[in-house]
């Protein structure tokens, strides 16, 4: 019933010893210093310490920076399985988990269905530095289809974010072509292929990790293993 994946853990360590690319905010933000205060002899510490960023300005993540569990979301805004894990999942993991401080979400939005992908990668980060990330990502997964990839062309991103009140619009438009923003979603998108995710939605919480839209129970009961664990 969960998929507790061995070779996420071990997938995500060899990266991090081998590989020569790093995403700008792991640089940027405590996450490599989380690593190193990690213990040497606890690859389960070292690995949470990588993947979460636990940064009480993330406008790219719900719920108390003090939950005793964090769950990592690998998304694409064009991914429909991410748009059916939006509408249908998330609010009652929002309302069962997250508003009673069980557990943080955490976003890591990435780029594996082409350049629109990466617009709107783009445009989502840049609602976010007017702190509409989590809107932002709702209301496009409120207006995808069922199925298939749809275009998100650069026009019905700025009607998004006028839908979801991004304060600024303007800053918005200039925020959503700049070029750091897209550098930071492709280095996120090749930091999740180093790390073995193939596929999205994929959650993770430390070495145990979900792949795919699953029923709620099987999410419900991916978490409460996790806060026990935690306990």
């Amino acid at each position: 019933m969960l998929a507790v994946v061995a070779i996420f853990l071990v997938v995500v360590l060899i990266a991090q010893f081998t590989g020569k690319d790093s995403s700008p905010e792991t640089t940027a933000s405590g996450q490599s210093m989380a690593a190193d205060a990690a213990t040497a002899n606890d690859p389960e510490a070292q690995l949470k310490a990588m993947i979460e960023r636990r940064d009480p300005d993330d406008p790219r993540a719900m719920g108390d920076i003090d939950a005793p569990v964090t769950m990592v979301e690998w998304t694409d805004l064009r991914c429909p399985f991410c748009g059916l894990f939006s509408r249908e999942i998330l609010p009652e993991l929002k309302k069962e988990y997250v508003d009673t401080g069980k557990v943080r979400i955490e976003f890591r939005d990435v780029v594996y269905f082409g350049e629109r992908s990466a617009s709107a990668s783009a445009a989502a980060r840049a609602a976010g530095k007017q702190d509409k990330y989590v809107e932002y990502l709702s209301a496009i997964y409120a207006r995808a289809p069922e199925s298939g990839h749809p275009e998100l062309p650069d026009e019905e991103l700025i009607e998004v974010a006028e839908e979801v009140g991004v304060p600024d619009m303007e800053v918005f438009k200039k925020d959503m072509k700049d070029p750091q923003l897209a550098a930071e979603a492709e280095e996120e998108t090749n930091q999740a292929r180093q790390w073995g995710v193939q596929g999205v939605p994929f959650f993770a919480v430390g070495s145990s990790s979900l792949a795919g839209t699953q029923p709620i129970e099987n999410f419900r009961a991916f978490l409460d293993q996790a806060i026990e664990e935690a306990s």
